[in-house]
């Protein structure tokens, strides 16, 4: 969407996957994130709506998982297992409701330290490689 320290990282990631996996409140943070960017001077309002198209283009073909019962109770779990945000817990959530609670193998893509060190320790596969995360 905007080029950021990682997007060289990320991007290929995010085309070699044939089937993205996001928790139901993925596209509210990212409008968040694009709505703060504005708000500081970083991109203008017409770079923010070229961003929301994307994200709509995006978002028609990702898989979303939606918040239920089960995902509750799994990221409060996850909140007691782990030193997780409750944003972080539900997002690590979605991901193990998707692997059927057997994420062995399944990737995971995340920048944030915590929330990737919980990911591994629940079984996935965390990107991008450590190695991968200095900053260019």
């Amino acid at each position: 969407m905007l080029q950021e320290s990682f997007t060289g990282t990320l991007a290929p990631l995010a085309q070699a996957d044939e089937g993205m996996v996001v928790w139901w409140a993925t596209s509210v943070e990212v409008t968040s994130a694009l709505a703060r960017r504005v708000w500081a001077g970083g991109i203008t309002g017409a770079e923010e709506q070229q961003a929301r198209l994307i994200l709509r283009a995006l978002s028609d073909n990702w898989l979303e998982m939606r918040p239920t019962e089960r995902l509750r109770g799994l990221a409060e779990r996850l909140l007691s297992a782990h030193r997780l945000r409750a944003g972080d817990a539900l997002q690590l959530a979605a991901a193990l409701r998707w692997a059927e609670s057997l994420p062995h193998g399944e990737l995971f893509v995340s920048l944030d330290l915590g929330l990737r060190r919980a990911a591994t320790r629940e079984g996935f596969q965390v990107l991008p490689e450590t190695g991968m995360l200095e900053s260019p």
